[in-house]
């Protein structure tokens, strides 16, 4: 009985020294919590700012506004400016030519003379060939009274001889004018192949090409020349004969002097009228645009002399790549730019050649081009004869169409191997994150593109997405 009093005694004191010590502790808690809570905030505040240095920011991004708006597509290339109707003025016979006195810019009216070739030896010919004539003409006449005296048959054969050495020398010179054709033509091969390296200017390439016409047409009148003494000689072999002839049938003569006769006043009728044309006249009214040869010298027939034209009447040539091309119709819309002038040019496509041409471009590929032909529109043209213009060819409008800059668009990922030609993909965001969105293009201008379907008008879409722009990103706007 007295140790369970005792216990309980002792168990009590236990219970009020524990009591004792928690109140001590609960003092001292309060006595030194005051100065441990700032180091506690501090250290709260110090893990929140390492959260936020670590967390990812918004990436700036530069925006555009999807919106309603007209679009031209063109098709941009450089072209030239050139005179519509130009007219080039070549030699109609061969002879010395007289010294051009016109400039380039000289005003020229139609029926002027121009360019003088001497007219005396075709003149001469005139003399002999009526002189000719005069002498068949009398024959003709004495033929019933008269019969061929041994005299014109001696004439006759030595005519023949002469024929003969005549038509010899025509070959030889033949000859000859056959080996500097061939000459010619293998310094114009030459000149091509170094035209085509580029280590010769186009105008030498042009004179070689010239060069070789000339000769081309200089064996053409050499041939000419045989011809006629081959027929020379033929017709005094036949006249021999007829000589012969007269002997025992006088009335035949008169056949034979009217055949003659016929023959002279067909070469009289030809001497006259290239006898004629010495007196070069202009075609037109117009201007001299360049003058190909101006001192005197002997030319052949078919030489280039002047080139004439009026300056006022242009029309533009463009060569487009032939993808291009197609794009293109007649009547469409052309702007000139960059020509000198303050304002663009208008123009209106007339004519697309059916035919394309193989073109070497600045880096040495090889392209096919079209010529595309437009007339301007303006009625006073501020240009001259092949200037240099930068055109703009409209292959498509569109009023009042959605419109995004193409610097938004980039193609979408592959979807079975395969990807559409006019599908894109493009960023719009949505509460401050990028969303990648599939759109339709159906037509897109240097700078901006229509929109089918996938947008909708005031959407903001990112231009020039980088590789860290992903769906749901977070974005912020440039301003």
């Amino acid at each position: 009985m007295i140790d369970k009093t005792s216990q309980s005694a002792q168990w009590t004191q236990e219970q009020a020294a524990s009591e004792s010590i928690a109140q001590e502790k609960k003092q001292q808690t309060r006595k030194y919590l005051p100065r441990q809570l700032p180091y506690i905030l501090g250290g709260l505040g110090l893990v929140g700012i390492l959260i936020w240095a670590f967390m990812p920011s918004p990436i700036p991004v530069d925006v555009a506004e999807v919106r309603r708006g007209d679009l031209l597509v063109t098709v941009d290339e450089e072209g030239e400016t050139r005179i519509r109707k130009r007219y080039l003025v070549s030699t109609p016979v061969e002879g010395r030519l007289a010294r051009i006195n016109l400039d380039e810019g000289d005003l020229v009216s139609k029926g002027q003379i121009i360019a003088q070739i001497d007219p005396l030896p075709l003149e001469s010919d005139i003399q002999e060939a009526l002189a000719r004539l005069r002498q068949w003409q009398a024959e003709k006449a004495g033929v019933a009274t008269q019969r061929p005296k041994q005299e014109a048959i001696f004439q006759a054969e030595a005519r023949i001889r002469a024929s003969i050495a005549k038509q010899k020398e025509a070959i030889a010179k033949v000859a000859q004018v056959n080996a500097e054709l061939a000459q010619a033509q293998r310094d114009r091969q030459r000149t091509q192949q170094l035209h085509a390296d580029g280590a010769i200017s186009r105008q030498a390439k042009e004179q070689a090409e010239l060069e070789e016409i000339t000769q081309m047409r200089a064996l053409e009148a050499q041939q000419r020349l045989v011809d006629s003494a081959t027929a020379e000689v033929n017709a005094a072999q036949e006249a021999l004969a007829i000589l012969q002839a007269e002997q025992q049938d006088p009335d035949y003569l008169l056949d034979v002097y009217n055949a003659r006769i016929a023959s002279v006043e067909a070469e009289l009728a030809k001497l006259t009228d290239d006898a004629n044309r010495t007196n070069i006249r202009s075609p037109i009214d117009g201007y001299v645009l360049r003058v190909n040869l101006e001192s005197a010298k002997y030319i052949e027939a078919g030489t280039q002399l002047l080139e004439l034209g009026n300056p006022q009447d242009l029309e533009i040539v463009v060569d487009l790549l032939s993808s291009d091309a197609v794009k293109v119709k007649p009547n469409a819309r052309m702007f000139l730019e960059h020509w000198g002038g303050e304002s663009n040019l208008q123009a209106k496509v007339r004519y697309i050649e059916p035919s394309a041409f193989t073109k070497v471009s600045a880096l040495g590929v090889e392209e096919q081009r079209v010529n595309i032909i437009a007339d301007f529109i303006d009625s006073e043209i501020p240009l001259g004869d092949r200037y240099r213009v930068e055109t703009r060819t409209v292959v498509w409008s569109g009023k009042d169409v959605l419109l995004i800059p193409l610097s938004a668009l980039f193609r979408c990922e592959a979807e079975n191997n395969r990807i559409l030609s006019n599908t894109w993909c493009t960023f719009v965001i949505e509460k401050n994150k990028s969303q990648k969105r599939q759109i339709t293009v159906s037509q897109r201008s240097n700078f901006e593109a229509v929109i089918e379907n996938g947008l909708q008008e005031t959407e903001k879409v990112i231009l020039h997405p980088t590789e860290r722009i992903r769906s749901g990103t977070k974005v912020t706007i440039l301003k």
